[in-house]
């Protein structure tokens, strides 16, 4: 097992440093993926990766293509490089760094597993963010016809690097804020096993969020949509696996 860990940044220049910080003592590899930041994040990442260059890299897109996209691309990259596992943590500074051990050690014992955070939020999380997760577990139990997944929007996970490039390789997978939830889907479609890991989720060092209220929930409902429709034709895969 060769695991790295993927962050997608874009216009972190505040809470990259503290990430980098907490991170250095686990000794990952780690690839940062510049989403068309700023000149200052940009400055900012390049310093980080000079100072750390023995297990960070930086990998550079020159345009904002969105979370999903930048994602795609460092499991692409970590793929590339021989990883066989890739941990994907938000740039914000917002999940628990001390449970990376653990979804390691659970990696291990189900290696073709996706492990998901399943977030334990404190009391600065914004009552729209949280009740709007409700409303996307709804969604995602009913397209996977299955009430295993604990939570469809936290950005704490592990991946079977395999498996992403099988469903990489087959499939136009969402490319912005609605890439956590279609990922998530496809993959449990694709027979992965996923396993719920209860993490503490924080609101974050510099209190910057990407997450546009009207504009990205509308993005979410059209992939719930779509996914719904798609899982119309997975339903006697579902229901075999369901009652196996």
């Amino acid at each position: 097992m060769n695991v790295c860990i993927v962050i997608p940044v874009y216009n972190h220049e505040m809470a990259i440093p503290h990430v980098v910080a907490k991170l250095k003592n686990f000794g990952i590899p780690t690839l940062l993926i510049n989403d068309g930041s700023s000149a200052i994040c940009t400055h900012v990442l390049t310093n980080c990766v000079e100072y750390e260059s023995s297990w960070l890299t930086l990998i550079n897109r020159f345009q904002n293509g969105g979370k999903g996209a930048a994602v795609l691309e460092g499991f692409k990259t970590a793929h590339t490089l021989g990883f066989t596992h890739a941990i994907q943590i938000d740039a914000d500074g917002q999940h628990d760094f001390n449970d990376i051990p653990k979804f390691i050690d659970a990696s291990q014992n189900h290696p073709t597993a996706l492990l998901l955070g399943q977030p334990l939020f404190d009391k600065n999380a914004p009552k729209s963010r949280v009740y709007g997760r409700r409303i996307t577990n709804f969604w995602v139990a009913i397209n996977t016809l299955s009430l295993s997944i604990g939570d469809g929007m936290c950005g704490f996970r592990l991946y079977p690097l395999d498996a992403v490039k099988v469903l990489m390789d087959t499939t136009q997978i969402a490319k912005r804020m609605n890439f956590d939830i279609d990922i998530l889907v496809r993959l449990h479609w694709q027979n992965v096993n996923i396993i719920n890991i209860p993490t503490n989720v924080i609101y974050p060092y510099d209190g910057i969020s990407h997450f546009k209220l009207w504009r990205d929930n509308l993005m979410i409902s059209k992939t719930h949509a779509k996914l719904f429709f798609g899982m119309l034709m997975h339903i006697p895969q579902l229901l075999k696996r369901h009652f196996a």
